[in-house]
């Protein structure tokens, strides 16, 4: 699972920001004190058991070093081949063999030295590795991040980054540390707290998705699902042809806890929470006591302790359509009158995260898709491109284009910190890049647009696809344009009042009255031309092409 120490929590893949760093880069880390350095390759050695021969490896997190459990070569490799079976000493963990093993799948031969650590507890790809020769899976840190009792006693107690350090110096002790250089990665972080993720082996609650899955990949290939735009169904087949056991444990205060439900037998040893038998799943706790004794006939049950854990927020988002309705009364008025729905809009960056786990939720739980449309609205960027970020200074309020803005008032909001607390380096240098990025791009602020603009421009844009590269001088630009609207309407009542200036009142019907010239006669002919093709373009979700129509009457014809 991904793991945030800072939180104590798993967190889910949508939560998990990459952070680019193009070599070297000292950070700040949450529950930490000092900088510490990323971005560097750790070269150290390991000695053959009983030779003066060794194996190079190199690693970005020397620290997992500590959870190594063997160290894997490609089969083809002749470097190697007489190592095949034998063991390496670890340097730092006393009585500890690291075993030479063959892998084609996770070794590259020709990158670096074609050995590679393998910390099956602590990297996904090792995971892998770990099963496929049934290696021991170590564990090395606790929740807080610090390491535990397997990371050698010299290490235990420390934290993760501190062990960092400890562990290159140890080597460099012993005559194994073999270098440190740049190394360009990507470093993943918590969006909500800004700790370095761990992947770490947890007993969590999973659900297995597969099944469900292949329900929505039919949904959509028989057609009672439909993605708009359609090019979003390669992503959907992508996802759901290969979609993995989901892991639904959050270790959160907030949440819709574990239905599940520990049981305790009088008169036997406590149950191993990490052993699924000795839980069961209910509604209630009245429902559980029921299947405890069902489960243990002969037993007298003891105690049952529910599951402190919390769903993900993802699970309760998926059961959204339905959960609100009176669910699981399918009987309740609400249900019956609005399950399934129509059309869900939403954005594609969360298509496989939110839309898949409800189209799999309701198939499952309500025999019936939530909804047989699904629109997917563009991705908002800056001008240039850019994805909106508080370091580069590009994020756009909306409020901020209604209302507008002042440049000084948009540079209070890069605070990042309260005024009390102290930026670190690297905040201060993001807040001064941020206000230089402001004063190119908005050197006056923002004008104030209106809501109308606002929604028009962002409708207009949709003809630009996956992502919206949004200039504010476009939205002033359909700003004027609205005012164009209504300068002319309010022009042409004006001039529509009778000779006692009483106001225009319309005809309650679209009937022409039979005395229109040629020049009336034409500009309503190009006015149900226009609103014959807005009708259309609404009816197949082309916004693009509704404004373009709206625009092009007004501004070209009228």
């Amino acid at each position: 699972v991904n793991w945030c120490s800072a939180l104590k929590t798993a967190i889910s893949d949508i939560e998990v920001d990459k952070k680019e760093l193009t070599g070297r880069t000292f950070m700040t880390v949450p529950g930490h004190t000092g900088r510490y350095e990323f971005g560097v390759l750790v070269s150290f050695a390991y000695r053959v058991e009983g030779s003066d021969e060794e194996v190079v490896v190199a690693t970005t997190r020397i620290e997992t070093m500590l959870g190594d459990t063997a160290v894997a070569v490609h089969p083809d490799d002749p470097r190697y081949m007489h190592l095949h079976g034998k063991f390496l000493e670890h340097p730092l963990v006393p009585g500890r063999r690291i075993p030479v093993v063959t892998d084609s799948t996770l070794v590259d031969m020709q990158f670096g030295t074609g050995a590679v650590k393998v910390t099956p507890a602590h990297d996904p790809n090792d995971y892998e590795c770990g099963k496929r020769n049934n290696l021991e899976f170590i564990s090395i840190f606790d929740d807080d991040g610090c390491i535990n009792a397997n990371g050698s006693p010299a290490f235990q107690g420390m934290k993760r980054f501190d062990a960092r350090n400890a562990v290159i110096k140890a080597l460099e002790e012993k005559g194994l540390l073999r270098g440190v250089k740049d190394n360009p990665m990507v470093l993943p972080v918590c969006s909500r707290s800004q700790d370095v993720i761990e992947p770490r082996l947890k007993p969590q609650w999973w659900i297995k998705c597969q099944d469900m899955a292949d329900e929505g990949l039919a949904a959509t290939r028989d057609g009672r699902l439909e993605l708009i735009p359609p090019n979003h169904n390669v992503s959907w087949n992508n996802w759901l042809s290969k979609c993995h056991d989901w892991c639904v444990s959050r270790q959160l205060w907030w949440g819709h806890r574990i239905p599940a439900y520990l049981v305790y037998v009088e008169g036997a040893k406590l149950p191993d929470p990490d052993d699924q038998n000795n839980w069961v799943i209910a509604r209630s706790a009245e429902e559980a006591m029921e299947k405890a004794k069902a489960k243990y006939p002969e037993s007298k049950i003891q105690l049952l302790e529910q599951d402190p854990d919390v769903l993900d927020t993802w699970f309760s988002s998926g059961l959204f359509p339905f959960s609100t309705l009176g669910w699981p009364n399918e009987n309740a008025p609400d249900f019956k009158a609005f399950y399934p729905n129509s059309l869900l809009e939403t954005g594609h960056d969360i298509l496989f995260f939110w839309v898949a786990r409800m189209v799999m939720l309701g198939v499952k739980l309500t025999g019936q898709l939530p909804f047989s449309q699904v629109y997917l609205h563009a991705m908002v960027r800056d001008a240039h491109g850019r994805k909106m970020s508080k370091s580069l200074g590009n994020v756009i309020d909306p409020i901020d284009v209604t209302e507008g803005i002042r440049l000084e008032d948009m540079q209070r909001k890069l605070v990042l910190n309260s005024k009390n607390a102290e930026l670190s380096r690297e905040e201060a240098a993001e807040q001064a890049r941020a206000r230089q990025a402001q004063q190119k791009d908005f050197p006056r602020g923002i004008s104030e647009c209106g809501t109308d603009a606002m929604r028009f421009a962002l409708c207009a844009y949709t003809a630009q696809g996956r992502d919206v590269n949004l200039d504010i001088d476009r939205v002033v630009a359909y700003r004027n344009f609205c005012n164009k609207i209504w300068n002319a309407t309010k022009f042409a009542l004006m001039n529509l009042s009778d000779e006692n200036h009483s106001e225009f009142v319309p005809n309650t019907d679209a009937k022409v009255t039979g005395k229109e010239g040629p020049m009336e006669q034409w500009i309503l002919s190009r006015l149900s031309f226009a609103a014959g093709q807005v009708d259309d373009a609404m009816r197949e979700y082309d916004f693009a092409k509704a404004t373009t129509a709206v625009y092009s009457f007004w501004l070209y014809e009228l």
